[in-house]
């Protein structure tokens, strides 16, 4: 089933359950807690976590709701729409072996409309629904993963024109420059440093605790976001036309992976400052309890992001793959408005071939 006909499945079912309770006579209360509760696990439902094998139950875990469920309380109380935040949608990948170009494309066309259809899930039994603000964090460290800034300009500004061509009524971005128009794009960052970057020793200290198996929670994500940008940098640098020995490139990605990090904390304080009320969403996978729901866009998930891979059309739904991965098993690349889209796999054998490529390969 794909996210969009589980996302139908369970408009009816929440629906049969507010429209009983209603006719139960509960009290107000009881009725917004109903209500709340139901919007966090209608979200959890497509979470990342971080050990799939030893998820909690997500309808029941205290632990899980406590740090979103009174945000959702707060807005429901009010009959206000509820609000998630998300950075992401940075811009894509420099690794031409990984995308097709440096504009969105279908992969990043099924990653909006999923989150759209989630705020009209939530709006289908809670009449002032969801809206999600998409807070794109390219210009936060593309110097130093190798993007051009003018190429993070192009992605955000045709990331708006997919929202409103789409019609995604509930999708909002923010922006760097929305705050610091009248700065270059460097001093934006110097600037962001400034009033919300926090120490590098600290960060590099929280990464290392985050190794002992008796680390916190805060301290685990740090390491594990650290394992994970490392990885996504050392392939972003594995380009053809670089010299470099794969040794230079892993120990060079670690030292960026600070940084990225480090700026991305900075960005995550200025959404908090902004956001505060609002639920955070995270596209890496989050522990029980953390702070940041982790979500995915695409099924299966297999660790992609849209800016990080191309979509892939293969028995009757979408997944993310490698560029290279796609062109390797023989699929065909579809051209959208003039430009690469995405690419149709006729055989959904073919992904045999690729160990991991999707949860069913």
């Amino acid at each position: 089933m794909t996210l969009l006909e589980t996302s139908h499945a369970m408009n009816e079912n929440q629906s049969e359950s507010f429209i009983r309770a209603w006719r139960e006579n509960i009290s107000s209360e009881a009725l917004v807690m109903q209500i709340a509760k139901n919007i966090l696990i209608d979200v959890m439902q497509f979470r990342r976590i971080t050990d799939s094998h030893e998820a909690c139950d997500l309808t029941t875990c205290e632990r899980c709701h406590h740090p979103h469920l009174s945000k959702i309380v707060s807005a429901v109380s009010k009959n206000q729409p509820v609000t998630f935040v998300l950075p992401a949608f940075p811009g894509k990948s420099p690794n031409l072996t990984k995308v097709l170009g440096p504009l969105p494309d279908m992969a990043e066309r099924c990653a909006l409309e999923f989150l759209q259809s989630l705020c009209d899930r939530i709006q289908h039994y809670y009449a002032p629904g969801a809206q999600i603000a998409v807070c794109s964090d390219g210009r936060v460290f593309s110097d130093i993963v190798g993007m051009r800034d003018e190429d993070v300009t192009r992605y955000q500004d045709e990331i708006s024109k997919m929202i409103a061509m789409l019609g995604l009524s509930s999708i909002f971005t923010f922006n760097l420059e929305e705050l610091y128009s009248h700065l270059t794009f460097d001093d934006m960052r110097v600037q962001l440093m400034h009033e919300f970057g926090e120490s590098l020793d600290i960060l590099k200290m929280s990464i290392s605790r985050g190794k002992e198996t008796n680390a916190n929670v805060d301290d685990l994500e740090s390491h594990r976001l650290y394992l994970g940008i490392t990885r996504f940098l050392f392939e972003d640098a594995l380009r053809p036309d670089q010299l470099e020995s794969r040794t230079r490139l892993q120990k060079e990605a670690r030292i960026r992976a600070y940084a990225v990090i480090q700026r991305s904390q900075a960005w995550g304080n200025l959404v908090e400052a902004h956001f505060g009320n609002s639920v955070r969403l995270s596209i890496h996978p989050q522990s029980c309890g953390s702070k940041k729901l982790g979500i995915r866009l695409i099924e299966p998930d297999n660790w992609q992001t849209p800016w990080h891979g191309v979509a892939v059309y293969v028995d009757g739904r979408y997944i993310l793959l490698k560029r290279s991965q796609a062109e390797a098993l023989g699929a065909r690349l579809v051209t959208r408005f003039g430009r690469p889209s995405h690419y149709v796999l006729k055989n959904k054998e073919d992904l045999l071939k690729l160990h991991g490529a999707s949860n069913e390969a």
